[in-house]
């Protein structure tokens, strides 16, 4: 039977043949049909690489075509509006509105289960404040720095040019420019795109030091002031990991390195492109903040941070211990959760290394809060924020600002067709392809990265004001209800353990931090027995 369909287009074909032989009737477009398919159904049986191919001649494409189709069709036609993944058709929709500037509201009641597990939401006030919307700015190295910085309360996180297109690094750094908030490079270096509208910058600086890089691939001090220099930049970010995928580096193939992204990255054209797993300018955690006050230095004072996703806990408690110890402090951190996304990431990294946001946050909350030293240092939160309420649920539990990069892109344009590490992006967002790239209209982009920044700032402002607060920043964890089950509701103070100032630095620790505390080493990123 698996034979049929190739043997009713052999004889097919045969007969039309025949038939065109012996009463020289042309019959042109019928055989046009068949010939390549009974080549194709031959071929099928000769190839050594796929079994169902060789057992199903021609009936085995449809598996590849559905296969292909399936995605489409749960997208448009078998999703309901609170599934897909990572960001569901409403979550998306409503980014979409409100980068278009259209109302965010809807009609006839929420259309989430508020008794399922994990429904979240935070208690409103009988006596709600006026909506107070002064654009929530967050003060950046005000007592280090000669150059502080105030950023938004959101900013768009770090997006490579490479992994993006150039015009949608352009639209990114329009919306900034045009919203006045802060637009991250990503560890790709600063384009020229990046400074095509003039948008507050902050310069990631990852392993491979792009742009600020020797021969080799180490750090060069004087390139990098060279480049720290320019206005645009308003704050340094060394990466120390990456939430999408922590532990790994990076691998850009030779074909993908054009004179553009060679120009950028300060790599030889036409060459492959590595980015080792560790930085090389230093090795222990005392040597990293020595080297981060370096930065601040060569950078004429502008604030040095750095981002990572959480993985041991001793590895971050031994920077603690070097702060303490050299009484230097990062200006920021950003703590990138595992839930982040990437334009590629091997399975297993993206979906089972790193650290979640929230439980990141709270430990990195409570390691500067038991030493005392959460005052001296602002701390930057990114993976999956959208809306009003994941950055009213973030600043709650300790974050003073937010970050996004998926949400920007869906502002850009972006339909989570997934295809990113393809160079095959049907919005011309995440390639390099230039006829796709040419789809992408930044005069038409740029503004909806505006609009969707100064619209989600707003709901947040109606979410802090029907609480009764004037502020983001009095937001604490004990505003945050989180349903345990169908008939159990915690407050996040009571699901997260939050510790005292000064908790790490004498007397009995709490038993969960101590044993980590012990492991961790000022002059080693290795756990001490």
């Amino acid at each position: 039977m698996r034979y049929i369909p190739l043997l009713a287009v052999a004889v097919a074909t045969i007969t039309l043949l025949a038939v065109a032989a012996l009463g020289g009737v042309t019959l042109r477009w019928p055989l046009a049909l068949l010939i390549p398919l009974l080549a194709l159904g031959v071929w099928d049986i000769l190839q050594p690489s796929h079994t169902l191919r060789r057992l199903y001649p021609l009936i085995a494409h449809f598996r590849w075509f559905f296969e292909w189709l399936r995605p489409y069709m749960r997208a448009y036609l078998l999703d309901s509006d609170t599934e897909g993944r990572p960001f569901s058709h409403v979550q998306r929709a409503l980014i979409y509105r409100r980068s278009k500037d259209i109302e965010g509201v809807h009609a006839f009641g929420t259309d989430l289960d508020v008794y399922a597990p994990r429904h979240e939401w935070i208690n409103h006030s009988i006596a709600p404040q006026p909506t107070h919307h002064p654009g929530y700015r967050v003060l950046v190295g005000a007592d280090s720095c000669a150059h502080p910085y105030s950023a938004s309360i959101l900013n768009i996180s770090a997006l490579s040019f490479g992994s993006l297109s150039g015009r949608a690094i352009e639209a990114l750094n329009y919306g900034a420019a045009a919203g006045g908030f802060y637009h991250d490079t990503g560890e790709g270096g600063i384009s020229s795109h990046h400074l095509s509208h003039g948008g507050d910058l902050v310069w990631e600086i990852g392993t491979g030091y792009f742009g600020c890089r020797t021969a080799d691939g180490r750090f060069d001090p004087e390139e990098f002031a060279r480049r720290a220099a320019i206005e645009q930049v308003k704050m340094i970010e060394v990466k120390l990991s990456q939430g999408a995928k922590p532990g790994q580096g990076g691998l850009l193939p030779g074909p993908k390195v054009s004179p553009e992204i060679a120009e950028t990255r300060g790599v030889p054209v036409w060459r492959d492109v590595h980015s080792p797993p560790q930085h090389s300018a230093f090795s222990t955690p005392r040597e990293m903040l020595l080297w981060l006050a370096e930065l601040r230095r060569l950078s004429g004072g502008k604030p040095v941070g750095f981002k990572l996703c959480i993985g041991h806990r001793w590895e971050f408690l031994a920077i603690v211990k070097a702060m303490l110890a050299t009484d230097i402090t990062p200006d920021f951190i950003v703590i990138d959760g595992a839930e982040g996304g990437t334009g590629a990431a091997p399975a297993e990294l993206s979906d089972h290394v790193g650290t979640p946001l929230r439980e990141a946050l709270v430990f990195v909350v409570n390691a500067l809060t038991g030493t005392n030293l959460r005052d001296r240092i602002r701390l930057g939160v990114a993976g999956k924020i959208f809306d009003g309420h994941t950055m009213a649920a973030n600043l709650a539990l300790g974050a003073d600002w937010c970050n996004s990069a998926r949400a920007f892109m869906f502002a850009l344009g972006c339909v989570q067709t997934k295809k990113c590490h393809t160079d095959e992006c049907p919005t011309g967002v995440a390639t390099q392809n230039r006829w796709r790239e040419a789809g992408l209209v930044v005069a038409d982009k740029g503004p909806r990265v505006e609009a969707f920044h100064r619209n989600t700032v707003a709901a947040l402002a109606d979410y802090v004001a029907a609480a009764g607060l004037r502020d983001p920043s009095e937001l604490r964890p004990e505003h945050l209800r989180v349903r345990a089950s169908e008939n159990e509701v915690k407050s996040a103070d009571a699901i997260y353990d939050y510790i005292e100032p000064g908790a790490l630095l004498g007397g009995p620790r709490p038993a969960h931090y101590d044993r980590w505390w012990r492991m961790a080493d000022p002059d080693s990123f290795l756990p001490q027995a």
